[in-house]
């Protein structure tokens, strides 16, 4: 049992199921983020544990107690969300305090809580303004405060981030990840945002159609994608994925890649997984950064093969210059060194590290190696 349970938690408007059977265990200390595209039913779950939406069917319980029926204000948890929710008429501490004054907690005591929290924010020379002389980052600072002065067993996060700038809600990110580390809370975090929820979490819940399609660690789920649909959302730039064909070469199974002149590859999987395979179609899933320049690849890798193919396009990014070729009828991105020369209508040597390469059943989507 965990300090979160979610059990076979359900959720319907009449005929229509939002979110099927969910079951997922949160450790007390743990930093779940739930993540994915716009009607996934992620914000649906973080409700119902709330308890601003009820449990069609199933359970939540919260230390072992079960939250059904239970009203929001008696769950002991503390929710941030995208909008901040400030009193726009309160100072920052009034906006602080107002839950610990609802729950009759004495004024010494908001008072002490209050400078511990704005101390930790960095936010005490804010204290007398209104939420209307803040910016959007200072205002997200705020609304923490006041999730953290509760001191609740549960913080639940609804896309934070996502009304502040790029380089705003990278350093909230990284904000957000000290408060972690420092006070061990449990905190369930939303976001569409895959780059957030790699970076922040302890586990990620990866939901699509109203099922959760993955529960695992940042590096199970980046590493070892379910289905395509993880593979395909996990990650900027996400994984290519691609058609291919097992085919065996010198006895060992390889993937069978057509390349954009007409030409094909047969490049050879690390393992022996697919060898009873021989004849299957399958969608080879490889990251750009597997898919380099001869020089960058991984010297550790004793899986590393050459492919020339022909270059379609380039997209100098900085510490890095993306490439991108055809293969299989789809365009596929390798992460090459800045500095490599290379450029559009060249054939060119990409390396592929298949220690990294994953394989998927065309029909179904799923993973099979």
């Amino acid at each position: 049992m965990g300090f979160l349970d979610i059990k076979k938690a359900t959720k319907s408007y009449g005929s229509l199921q939002v979110l099927h059977e969910t079951d997922i265990s949160v450790e007390e200390g743990e930093f779940l983020v739930l993540v994915g595209p716009s009607g996934c039913g992620k914000s649906t779950l973080l409700n119902m544990i709330a308890g601003l939406e009820d449990i069609t069917s199933g359970e939540i319980a919260i230390r072992g107690r079960s939250m059904n029926g239970v009203k929001p204000a008696d769950r002991n948890i503390a929710m941030v969300f995208q909008s901040y929710a400030l009193y726009p008429n309160m100072t920052v501490a009034g906006n602080i305090s107002f839950g610990m004054e609802m729950h009759g907690i004495p004024k010494p005591e908001r008072q002490k809580r209050i400078d511990q929290v704005a101390d930790l924010l960095q936010i005490s020379h804010l204290l007398d303004r209104k939420p209307g002389q803040l910016s959007g980052g200072q205002r997200q600072r705020v609304a923490m405060g006041r999730a953290l002065v509760r001191e609740p067993d549960v913080f639940l996060f609804d896309e934070p981030l996502s009304n502040l700038d790029a380089k705003l809600r990278v350093d909230m990110r990284t904000e957000i990840k000290k408060l972690h580390q420092k006070l061990g809370t449990t905190i369930v975090y939303v976001t569409h945002d895959q780059i957030e929820a790699l970076t922040l979490s302890t586990r990620i819940a990866v939901m699509y159609g109203g099922y959760v399609q993955q529960l695992g660690t940042p590096k199970e789920i980046y590493d070892n994608p379910a289905n395509m649909f993880v593979a395909g959302f996990m990650g900027s730039p996400s994984m290519n994925l691609f058609p291919a064909k097992v085919v065996s070469l010198d006895g060992r199974p390889a993937a069978e890649i057509a390349l954009a002149d007409g030409k094909s590859a047969a490049v050879p999987f690390a393992g022996e997984t697919l060898a009873s395979s021989v004849g299957r179609d399958i969608v080879l899933g490889i990251r750009p950064e597997a898919i380099t320049d001869k020089d960058g690849a991984d010297r550790n890798s004793n899986a590393v093969h050459m492919v020339e193919a022909p270059v379609e396009v380039t997209e100098p990014a900085g510490s890095d210059t993306f490439v991108v070729s055809q293969i299989g009828g789809k365009d596929v991105t390798g992460r090459f060194r800045a500095d490599v020369n290379v450029r559009a209508g060249d054939v060119f040597p990409f390396a592929f590290n298949m220690e990294k390469a994953v394989a998927f059943d065309p029909q179904t989507e799923n993973r099979i190696a």
